[in-house]
């Protein structure tokens, strides 16, 4: 524990560790210098979080000299706003305001730190500082009294877990990976203003009312929404190396979803979205009533379509879906942090400058990519959650794997981070997805794709091949301690029947399968690149992420029949207006 009364100035104060002290003294002063020419001046949170830095890198030591070598805090200043109707009457109006501080602080050195993967023990990984309530109005003494508890507590947790990490490495058989526990990067200093979003409430209350009243024409949608969703995050970040930054980002979502019951008790949901970086990227008027009456029609067709049989055999995957697909089976898989830990099934680990995909494909990841085409992506950045900055990572080229998606947490062989480092609030960060792109040089138009479909089920014998047009997402494992498998879940597949009868929309299906084998079997792609924007949930909680793909033919896939409800659907007619009391719901 250190004393809460103290002065704090920038003068080091001569100690074991004064040399660290002026060094990261002397970083401070360049990011300072930095921000006064961007033109934008930082926040006065950011002077606050650098005194507490310092004197904890100055002062703070245990009993038996054990000091921290790196310490990081990140503030997440975020306000978010939800606005949703429902059959024509507001169900939510909400706008909430918090921010969180969660610190990285390492014990040991960059070789060996508190951070090391405990084998067979449990938790095996650090799991973050958790979310600690900062106050929101740059109240400086509440701020610093926060920040200096907190980071007593993580020391404390720190200097112990270093602890058990040597025992842990003493015990157990040699280590595969012997790399460094955190990578050396150069410090970034940036400064942009804080987000914010300025919203008309009434007008857009008055919107989401007037078409969410449309359901009342459709009797048989159960349930419904259209929700507004927007966030405005300003992220602080300061590091002992120092690494200084004030990063800023809005995004705005309008969901559309409906959902009904079939007469065999299966539940039914439609949803689509609308993303945007800025409110004048939403739509108009016209083309959300024209998408949500397509969600609804969809909702409709789906209750009266037959259920999907298990099946093997040739397959579309229309290019929205196909990105879920890639950021599914293979995204995950060449996450960095997975190619070194002893519980991951490790599927493209010894890949490197081997083929995992057809010749023809090409994957890369780029965060700096603000749009794809007119579509802004959700998963575009400048800097990663651990200060680095964001770049663009040739991931696969014609079918050969490159390199891995990389945080500051090395990796055999690549010993430095690309920008990939990410976390939802309170997490530790690992490396994940932002902007995955899959390219081809083997392209026909989606016509011809869909004629490949037919060719392709005639040589095979299959009276019919499947569209899947669209997907709601899926989830993938990648731990040893189950298969490697995966599940996608369309919501819009289609019977495309070889003999040329009409296509058949079919409900109740997923996918299913393991990543070696489904790569192998993509034999063609279309020339109609599509995004796919959406959060991924994974070991550093939520994030947002976007995948652009084109639309692929897989001439083997597997599906399965979805669990299903067996309840009945409603009794009673529903209480809506005109005819609809005409009929019993179940008819």
């Amino acid at each position: 524990m250190f004393d809460l009364s103290r002065g704090h100035n920038l003068m080091p104060i001569r100690s074991a560790g004064s040399i660290i002290v002026v060094v990261f003294s002397m970083a401070i002063q360049v990011a300072a210098t930095s921000a006064q020419d961007s033109g934008h001046t930082p926040a006065p949170l950011l002077g606050q979080l650098e005194k507490e830095l310092i004197y904890s890198m100055d002062h703070l030591r245990g009993d038996d000299g054990a000091k921290p070598y790196f310490l990081a805090y990140t503030v997440y200043d975020e306000t978010t706003t939800i606005l949703s109707a429902s059959l024509g009457a507001m169900m939510r109006n909400q706008v909430s305001h918090g921010r969180n501080l969660n610190i990285d602080l390492r014990v040991g050195d960059y070789k060996l730190d508190n951070t090391h993967q405990l084998r067979d023990a449990g938790q095996s990984r650090e799991s973050g500082s958790g979310n600690i309530s900062l106050a929101i109005d740059d109240h400086e003494m509440s701020i610093r009294h926060t920040i200096w508890y907190h980071t007593d507590r993580m020391f404390k947790r720190a200097v112990k877990r270093l602890g058990r990490v040597k025992t842990n490495l003493k015990i157990k058989v040699e280590e595969e990976d012997k790399s460094d526990d955190f990578s050396t990067e150069t410090p970034n200093h940036f400064i942009e203003p804080p987000a914010k979003i300025e919203l008309n409430h009434k007008m857009w209350s008055d919107r989401l009312r007037k078409l969410s009243s449309i359901v009342r024409d459709f009797p048989y949608i159960y349930s419904s929404s259209i929700t507004l969703g927007t966030y405005a995050g300003t992220r602080y970040l300061i590091n002992s190396e120092g690494t200084k930054l004030q990063t800023a980002q809005t995004r705005f979502r309008i969901t559309m979803q409906a959902g009904t019951k079939a007469d065999d008790g299966m539940n039914l949901m439609q949803s689509f979205d609308f993303n945007a970086a800025t409110e004048a990227g939403l739509p108009s008027n016209q083309e959300m009533e024209a998408a949500f009456r397509k969600v609804l029609n969809q909702v409709l067709a789906l209750r009266v379509a037959p259920v999907a049989e298990p099946y093997i055999g040739p397959a579309i995957l229309r290019n929205r879906a196909s990105g879920v697909f890639f950021h599914e089976i293979f995204g995950h898989r060449i996450e960095g942090h997975r190619q070194r830990d002893v519980t991951e099934g490790q599927t493209f680990t010894k890949k490197i400058n081997q083929p995992v995909l057809p010749t023809f494909l090409s994957v890369y990841d780029d965060p700096t990519l603000a749009k794809s085409g007119d579509v802004d992506l959700r998963g575009y950045y400048l800097y990663d959650d651990d200060g680095v900055e964001a770049r663009r990572v040739p991931l696969v080229e014609n079918g050969i794997l490159k390199t891995f998606l990389l945080s500051r947490t090395p990796v055999e062989g690549f010993p430095k981070s690309n920008g990939h480092g990410r976390r939802q609030s309170g997490y530790a960060i690992v490396s994940r997805q932002a902007n995955l792109v899959v390219e081809s040089t083997k392209q026909v138009s989606f016509k011809q794709l869909r004629a490949r479909l037919i060719e392709t089920c005639q040589a095979q014998g299959k009276p019919y091949g499947l569209l899947f047009e669209d997907i709601s997402g899926g989830f993938t494992t990648t731990s040893r301690r189950g298969p490697q498998s995966f599940k996608v879940l369309p919501i819009v597949v289609y019977r495309v029947y070889a003999d040329g009868r009409p296509d058949e929309l079919i409900r109740g299906a997923d996918i299913v399968g393991t990543p070696l084998t489904c790569f192998e079997t993509i034999t063609n792609t279309a020339d109609d690149l599509a995004v796919f924007n959406g959060s991924c949930g994974a070991e550093s909680g939520w994030v947002p992420v976007s995948a652009v793909s084109p639309s692929v033919l897989i001439s083997t896939i597997e599906i399965e029949k979805r669990r299903r409800s067996q309840s009945r659907p409603p009794i009673l007619d529903p209480p809506l207006p005109s005819k609809s009391r005409s009929a019993g719901a179940g008819d």
